[in-house]
């Protein structure tokens, strides 16, 4: 059924029309009240403050608030585009923005007007509209930090911490701090030493995203 959905444009945008208004990409009421909730998972204890939130999931996606989880207000959270994972005591903070695919791990922590995207627009063909070429989807891996942005793709280890107004292009590895625009290293945790101490070159430790994968820790990450 879901082959023949796909391979049929007319049949494809008439369902997507039940679920989603063409001109307005939010999910319907129906689908929000009746669809949603058993679709997708929201451990214990969670708490979704969608009174002024728009909490835009569709039912294609994956959307899964783990156990303590918190998306505080005025935030917006969409996976039209990809899954957003949310592991267990994570943080969302007021007014941030994350759109899948995004996947935090447990108890990460966003401070405030936080901006995620696991996506770009293409354009890699010059004569057509950027909305009208398929998207370039990359997974976000998250840490935190507040009014920061994190562009698609990046992956930040466990134990970082991004300063304030920061923009992440690059991957940062595990017991980091990084800040600026763009992000870099300034401090990493010496374990002989058991103290943060500063990095002789800023650009220590940031990772292009065509380096070795396995250079980075990309797995949960903690405030």
């Amino acid at each position: 059924m879901i082959d023949k959905i796909k391979g049929n444009p007319a049949l494809k945008r008439f369902i997507i029309g039940l679920i989603t208004s063409h001109k307005n990409p939010r999910p319907r009421l129906w689908v929000k009240w009746f669809v949603n909730p058993f679709v997708h998972k929201r451990g214990r204890g969670a708490i979704i403050r969608r009174r002024r939130s728009r909490i835009d999931v569709f039912p294609w996606r994956r959307f899964e608030v783990g156990r303590d989880a918190l998306i505080e207000d005025f935030t917006t959270v969409n996976n039209g585009a990809g899954d957003v994972l949310i592991g267990d005591g994570a943080r969302i903070g007021i007014g941030s923005v994350v759109i899948g695919p995004v996947r935090l791990g447990d108890r990460v922590g966003l401070g405030q007007h936080v901006f995620i995207s696991g996506f770009n627009h293409g354009y890699s063909d010059g004569t057509r509209d950027s909305n009208e070429q398929p998207l370039d989807l990359k997974e976000v891996v998250i840490g935190n930090g507040a009014n920061s942005v994190v562009v698609a793709g990046v992956h930040i280890g466990e134990r970082v911490q991004v300063g304030a107004g920061s923009v992440v292009t690059k991957d940062i590895p595990s017991f980091s701090v990084a800040v600026g625009n763009p992000a870099r290293v300034i401090k990493r945790y010496d374990d002989a030493l058991g103290v943060w101490v500063k990095t002789r070159n800023p650009q220590e430790g940031i990772r292009r995203q065509d380096d070795n994968d396995n250079s980075c820790n990309s797995g949960a990450t903690e405030p």
